[in-house]
């Protein structure tokens, strides 16, 4: 979950890392409102010497890519519930992965608003298999379902945390940006009838790229925002003015990076009305992700 790089899709094949950066114990930002800042870390810091437990933390259920699993998830949220704000009461947050691949031969794709005997309430009617909204709700609720179970097998039965839905663009995801909001709705609509708290993770540009605008009659509208990109304390502060994903959204954290961990900033829970230039400048657009480039990546996950 570093601030992303639009890569090309022959270089994703090769090496997929969608989590934070190799945590690193010796690197920290300078002392400028230190003592406030959490870290995100997944299944590239296994093995890795982890710092002190920050104020808050993150921790990526996934081993990368959506339906997979972080294999030191349990050490990990160990970890994260030493945070001040565990010790408070509030334990740590985690995030997952997500992506939409449509009905592709190597990977699981519904034709049912069904799934592991669940009947599935589905606001885009019935899914027959296609590549459509109805489908993609169908699809985001059963990964989020598995999340969940995820989280569960890590011994994390009981715990209500924070839920991050990780949106970037180096997953694979369909033409139709309106399938690709359905998959997010889905895994939203799952989660939240859990009990819990959702957010977005993204930049302004892969949202856009990957959803486009959002309206009021979406789940998604009013989630909050964990905004990636900063470059310093400074700078992720100032991202709390940035614009949220979405209208009706609130940006609640932003991240940067420094050596090789990622820190993120708490926004100030107060309504924000002052809005920047976007905060960093927007790549040129990435061809949006064919069926054929989803079959590539499902060839690499097997």
């Amino acid at each position: 979950m570093k601030p992303i790089k639009i890569l090309l899709a022959a270089c994703l094949l090769l090496a997929w890392q969608v989590g934070p950066a190799q945590a690193d114990a010796e690197t920290g930002p300078v002392q400028e409102a230190a003592a406030a800042l959490g870290n995100d870390i997944s299944w590239p810091q296994c093995g890795s010497d982890l710092p002190a437990p920050p104020a808050f933390a993150v921790v990526g259920v996934n081993g990368g890519r959506p339906d997979t699993v972080n294999p030191c998830l349990a050490a990990q949220l160990a970890w994260a519930d030493q945070t001040s704000d565990a010790a408070g009461g509030t334990p740590a947050a985690v995030y997952v992965n997500t992506a939409a691949t449509g009905p592709v031969d190597s990977l699981w794709w519904p034709a049912a608003n069904t799934y592991r005997g669940m009947d599935i309430i589905n606001p885009y009617g019935g899914c027959d298999g296609s590549e459509t909204p109805a489908c993609a709700y169908v699809h985001g609720y059963a990964m989020a379902f598995n999340d969940v179970e995820i989280l569960k097998g890590s011994g994390d039965a009981a715990v209500r945390r924070v839920w991050w839905l990780d949106v970037e663009t180096g997953n694979s995801w369909l033409w139709d940006k309106a399938v690709n909001a359905a998959e997010l709705e889905g895994m939203t609509a799952y989660l939240t009838s859990t009990g819990v708290e959702v957010g977005i993770y993204s930049t302004e540009y892969q949202f856009g790229e990957i959803v486009g605008e959002v309206g009021p009659g979406s789940n998604l509208y009013r989630l909050r925002n964990w905004l990636a990109g900063a470059e310093s304390t400074s700078s992720a502060r100032e991202y709390c003015t940035a614009s949220p994903l979405t209208s009706g959204g609130t940006v609640a954290l932003t991240q940067f990076t420094e050596g090789d961990l990622d820190y993120n900033y708490r926004c100030p829970r107060a309504p924000v009305t002052a809005q920047h230039p976007d905060p960093q400048p927007a790549p040129q657009p990435e061809k949006a992700r064919s069926r054929a480039y989803a079959e590539l990546h499902a060839a690499q996950i097997s």
